[in-house]
């Protein structure tokens, strides 16, 4: 099972001029992953379409493959090679290696898995914005370790200090990789407004609980009654409709109260400042959602734990995501993909078989 979690990072120097040096560092290596991406996807592309470049002369060979090892070859080195000695030539010195051959590999991966669709036409060639995660490797992070209740690293020389708050599980799988227990995988460090966060990839074992294969847990997903559970005779209802869909929905309202308001705002200047007010309900409503989907499922998953399920039903549940395609209120404010998601992650971690009917 792979696990990743988003930590809250801090630069871990006192020094005003070391912080700042950092920051710009931190910036320019994210400008440079952001021109790498286009341009290796940019190749990637071009290297596919060869093959439909028929207006090209006989004697031109299309075979993408290493010279040494194929005579029709174009190649002086193999497909994966030819991204990664594309970055090395032009950004060699300018940021981590390690940071180059991560973002090659997670890009031709991506790139192989859509390139069907840019084939047949279905889909364009992705392009990538400024504000990219800066990839990492696990073992890119150097001298992890705890300090108080918090955590220190260095990366490529750069120290950090982590920001945990109450999260306990988070301070869990740091202090088993500090003792060697669990992986930490290729990973990513994200700027957002001024902020960094390490999203955090481990590489767990799946939990041992003792299950009874006879037992069958009936769960029922609907927008009023976020979980209906049956199990062994008993009926739990997990959330109501009181706490997230009327919430939900008040959440918009405020946020449409707001929106109607700002035409009569002051301007002063222009756009930034009359919206300022809709700033406070960015995010608000995802947010609430998704931490609530996030307690729902825990709760589902401990019950099912409890009584020894090692069957979990999701009843219907193929006839009501149709249903709620076809209805817009749903579609809208029923996250039955995200609450779904959640359930088989969280099940697949503990061993109970997840069936969705």
């Amino acid at each position: 099972m792979v696990l990743t979690r988003k930590i809250q990072l801090f630069l871990n120097s006192n020094d005003p001029v070391a912080i700042e040096a950092h920051y710009q560092t931190l910036y320019r290596w994210r400008y440079i992953v952001f021109r790498s991406l286009n341009m290796v996807a940019s190749h990637l592309f071009v290297q596919e379409q060869l093959k439909d470049f028929f207006y090209f002369t006989e004697d031109f060979h299309l075979k993408l493959a290493d010279q040494t090892r194929d005579p029709e070859g174009v190649l002086n080195t193999s497909r994966l090679g030819t991204t990664n000695r594309l970055l090395s030539r032009l950004f060699k010195g300018q940021i981590p290696n390690d940071m180059l051959c991560c973002l090659n590999h997670s890009l031709s991966s991506v790139f192989a898995k859509e390139v069907k669709d840019y084939r047949n036409g279905d889909r364009a060639l992705r392009s990538y914005q400024r504000n990219q995660p800066l990839p990492i490797k696990g073992r890119s992070i150097k001298q992890l370790a705890a300090d108080g209740p918090e955590f220190v690293f260095n990366l490529f020389k750069i120290p950090f200090r982590t920001y945990l708050g109450k999260d306990r599980h988070k301070r869990v799988l740091l202090n088993r990789v500090c003792n060697g227990k669990i992986k930490l995988c290729n990973s990513s460090i994200v700027m957002e407004n001024g902020k960094l966060f390490l999203l955090a990839t481990f590489e767990v074992g799946q939990q041992e609980h003792r299950l009874d294969n006879g037992v069958i847990a009936e769960a029922s997903l609907s927008v009023n009654y976020p979980i209906a559970l049956q199990i062994e005779g008993e009926h739990y209802l997990i959330g109501n409709r009181e706490e997230f869909l009327y919430r939900r929905l008040a959440i918009q309202a405020a946020r449409q109260r707001v929106q109607r308001g700002a035409t009569f705002n002051h301007g002063g200047h222009g756009r930034m400042r009359k919206t300022k007010a809709m700033e406070h309900y960015n995010g608000k409503e995802e947010n609430y959602i998704d931490h609530k989907l996030h307690l729902y499922s825990r709760r589902l998953i401990d019950l099912c734990l409890k009584n020894g399920a090692a069957t979990l039903i999701l009843v219907n549940q193929q006839e009501k995501e149709e249903i709620a395609q076809a209805d817009g209120f749903l579609l809208q404010n029923w996250s039955y993909g995200s609450l779904k998601q959640k359930i088989m992650y969280k099940a697949k971690l503990v061993g109970i078989t997840v069936v969705v009917e």
